[in-house]
């Protein structure tokens, strides 16, 4: 493959647009590396992959998280991985707690399962989904029963379902799987090596706090971890309220040895990688 040259646009900060006739000289952000970085593909929408393929194995990224199967291979030209997958038949409102969700569910995680272990993905996500009346005991059973169905080919082919903690308070009001309790009972009773929760940490922040604790505690049952600046989902900077360098050294102390994706949404499309340099650096602890 062609090499592929970045718009110098792209890392320039406002007074630097427009002075660069070409693309600038690659500095690897990660130096430290003890906590291995992705970021979501769905917040730079408006970068083809390739571009931000690129961008990330030239910052020292390991990873672009959240793609479709027609993506996946995508990463592997540039050195990297596809850290997290969408495999099964489900969706955020309809997932795992409506027995009725079951089948299609299970039946996109055994099809593509396979497939992404062909491919070296580490993992791939699925929901707990909305509650429309339904106690927490009912759900938990149900989400149990049906990851117990999934459990035996993600740990015969060596991938991890990773069941996505959100907030009900702002962006998916009614999900059920809003507190790291409620995921962290159904991953025990499924007792699975390859069940574990996506612990979003922008979403957590939300609604619980008390991140660091929660992480220690529970850090066992949590297999990946997103961020995005509180509120607002956006850059990791002096806008929001979390200490993200504090809270990744906490993720490193557990052994974790999974990935952190970066998924918050850039505000200025016009140079999008600016800081995303910025919160790699941060989270390069």
């Amino acid at each position: 493959m062609a090499a592929t040259a970045l718009p110098a646009r792209l890392f320039a900060g406002p007074k630097a647009h427009g002075k660069t006739k070409h693309s600038p000289k690659v500095v690897k952000v990660v130096k430290n590396g003890r906590l291995k970085q992705s970021v979501s593909q769905w917040c730079y929408g408006n970068l083809p992959l390739e571009v931000l393929c690129k961008a990330a194995a030239d910052m020292g990224l390991m990873a672009i998280d959240l793609l479709e199967e027609k993506d996946w291979e995508m990463p592997a030209k540039f050195g990297l991985v596809c850290s997290m997958g969408y495999a099964d038949g489900g969706s955020i409102p309809d997932g795992l707690n409506n027995k009725a969700n079951h089948d299609a569910i299970v039946k996109g995680l055994t099809a593509k399962i396979p497939r992404a272990a062909k491919l070296h993905l580490p993992n791939v996500i699925t929901f707990f989904g909305n509650r429309r009346g339904m106690k927490d005991n009912e759900a938990i059973d149900n989400c149990v029963l049906g990851l117990n169905r999934v459990k035996s080919v993600a740990e015969s082919e060596g991938v991890t379902v990773c069941v996505e903690l959100l907030n009900s308070k702002v962006d998916h009001q009614d999900y059920q799987g809003d507190r790291t309790a409620f995921g962290v009972e159904v991953v025990k009773r499924v007792n699975s090596p390859r069940i574990k929760l996506l612990y979003d940490i922008y979403h957590m922040q939300i609604m619980e706090g008390d991140i660091i604790r929660t992480i220690r505690d529970n850090h066992a049952w949590i297999g990946h971890y997103h961020t995005g600046g509180v509120p607002g989902r956006h850059e990791l900077d002096d806008t929001q309220e979390i200490n993200w360098a504090t809270v990744c050294k906490a993720i490193v102390e557990t052994g974790f040895q999974g990935f952190l994706a970066h998924e918050f949404v850039p505000r200025n499309k016009e140079t999008p990688l600016v800081p995303l340099r910025a919160a790699v650096a941060l989270c390069d602890v």
